[in-house]
């Protein structure tokens, strides 16, 4: 017996991998070769294709599709209705499954609402990427970024909250978290929180 929960209304193919405390909820399908860590929760309407990974603790709402090329690392969330490509230059009568490119999103980075991530970047840990927001570069660890395409308005604590950045340093005001600029990227003080 599964030790996940899957929904009388989805799919799960033969040839599929999912970890113990997964729930998938209405109407999903998981592909042969999909890769699903423990603890994840898929929303309403989900496909995981063979080839995409996806690690424990993800969150992924409603209306989302992981195609092949996609990793998602531990502790993402996905918003309702974002969206992932994999191929650069799709057409309807060209055949493009050997030009996928990887897309991976790093531990807990937060993707909003309608967010679109085009195929071939790196979203890095802890990043935001606003509702609504086109990514077409990669995103730096900690980032803000919004619209379209997206650009960086600021910097995320791991816990959620936006950070205010003086004489490049940051403590948030809700975990005590602690971060210093570094160049351009910002980085915790204590790299073990």
């Amino acid at each position: 017996m599964a030790n996940y929960y899957v929904h009388e209304s989805s799919y799960v193919d033969d040839g599929a991998v999912i970890g113990a405390g997964t729930k998938i909820w209405h109407f999903c399908h998981i592909m042969p070769g999909a890769v699903i860590g423990e603890r994840c929760n898929l929303g309403q309407n989900v496909v995981v294709m063979g080839g995409a990974r996806i690690g424990s603790n993800v969150k992924i709402q409603n209306n989302v599709s992981i195609y092949e090329g996609v990793e998602l690392e531990d502790d993402v969330f996905c918003g309702p209705s974002c969206v992932f490509t994999n191929v650069l230059t799709p057409r309807s009568h060209v055949s493009r499954r050997h030009e996928f490119v990887r897309t991976v999103v790093k531990r807990g980075a937060s993707l909003g609402a309608n967010a679109t991530i085009v195929c071939g970047h790196t979203i890095g840990e802890f990043a935001f990427v606003g509702a609504g927001a086109v990514v077409s570069e990669d995103v730096s660890p900690y980032a803000l970024v919004v619209g379209v395409p997206a650009r960086q308005i600021g910097w995320m604590c791991r816990c959620g909250l936006r950070l205010a950045v003086t004489d490049n340093r940051s403590r948030c005001s809700s975990c005590g978290s602690e971060y210093r600029l570094d160049g351009s990227r910002l980085v915790p003080v204590d790299p073990h929180q």
